[in-house]
């Protein structure tokens, strides 16, 4: 099987270089107006421009409508539709049909019960995106820099298709993958010098220690 590894919030070409060049599977371009990763979507269309080919990169959105999303679509031509909000197994199945593109469906998770709630989105959703639960008082569904206990994921029945997100960064990212060994995982906040502000540094930094516990568990 394959490890994936999607660098989410991208905004400018330096850091989508920095992703490409560490060996990024996926970039995620956010479109949410309350998160510091926010881009429009001529931004993301240009950035992805750069990266086609490449990788797949993932147009996020949080219960975003069939407007917003037709001028996504339209602007960035996504490999990928990432639903970070609260839509339904039927939403998930309209945008599928609307635009005939693969759909990541995100779910906050601080305990097991969290993950039975997936039920209803097997068979719909193409992968799972798991991120911790966002802190009291954010207004962001994710990118808050904070984790849940990743054996949680240890159980998971291993034909769920996931990535593994919330609090990742180059000094926790080889725990993370020996508890929970995960399909592929997600970070953001972890490869920033402040909110929004991805860092060309943390990004090769992240890479290599991901080199390196993939590396020793490979041993």
């Amino acid at each position: 099987m394959t490890f994936d590894i999607k660098i989410c919030g991208l905004k400018t070409p330096e850091t989508l270089e920095a992703a490409l060049a560490g060996g990024a599977s996926h970039v995620g371009f956010i479109f949410f107006a309350k998160s510091p990763r926010n881009v429009a979507p001529e931004q993301a269309g240009a950035l992805r421009l750069a990266a086609k080919g490449e990788v797949q990169a993932v147009a996020v959105t949080v219960d975003a409508d069939d407007a917003f999303l037709d001028a996504i679509v339209q602007a960035m031509a996504p490999d990928m539709l990432q639903l970070h909000g609260k839509e339904s197994p039927e939403r998930v199945a309209e945008v599928k049909a609307r635009y005939g593109l693969p759909v990541m469906k995100a779910f906050s998770v601080s305990e097991a019960a969290d993950l039975d709630r997936i039920a209803p989105w097997r068979g719909v959703a193409d992968r799972f995106l798991f991120d911790a639960k966002p802190p009291k008082g954010s207004e962001l569904p994710g990118g808050n820099g904070v984790s849940f206990d990743w054996r949680l994921l240890a159980g998971l029945d291993p034909s769920i298709d996931y990535m593994l997100s919330g609090g990742l960064n180059a000094a926790n990212i080889g725990d993370a993958l020996r508890l929970a060994n995960p399909p592929g995982i997600d970070i953001s906040s972890g490869v920033e010098s402040a909110p929004g502000v991805k860092d060309t540094a943390l990004i090769e930094d992240f890479f290599k220690s991901v080199r390196i516990a993939r590396g020793r568990s490979a041993a």
